[in-house]
């Protein structure tokens, strides 16, 4: 799968899966990048047919919607949708 990493300030494992022509993942993407973390993200309608189908079903252990963008915060935390908040509260939690 072709994941993507972003350098910043490490708090923990973030994995954003987007679209590429989502408006709201990019905003996500914006704002991670605005907060300086590190950060990891793929999108997901660029890839082949059985990864976008492994990316998915990762996706839908988070969030049964699948909808974009989902971000997961070290395996344990979800924020789906561009929510400053609460995107910011998860990057406070302790992990």
């Amino acid at each position: 799968m072709k994941i993507e990493k972003v350098k910043g300030k490490n708090k923990g494992k973030i994995m954003l899966y987007a679209l590429s022509t989502c408006v709201w993942c990019k905003k996500t993407k914006k704002f991670l990048d605005e907060l300086g973390v590190e950060y990891s993200y793929v999108y997901v309608d660029n890839l082949e047919e059985d990864e976008k189908n492994k990316a998915i079903k990762e996706i839908e252990k988070w969030n049964p919607r699948c909808s974009f963008p989902t971000i997961v915060f070290n395996d344990e935390k979800c924020v789906v949708g561009y929510k400053e908040d609460e995107i910011k509260e998860a990057l406070k939690y302790e992990f």
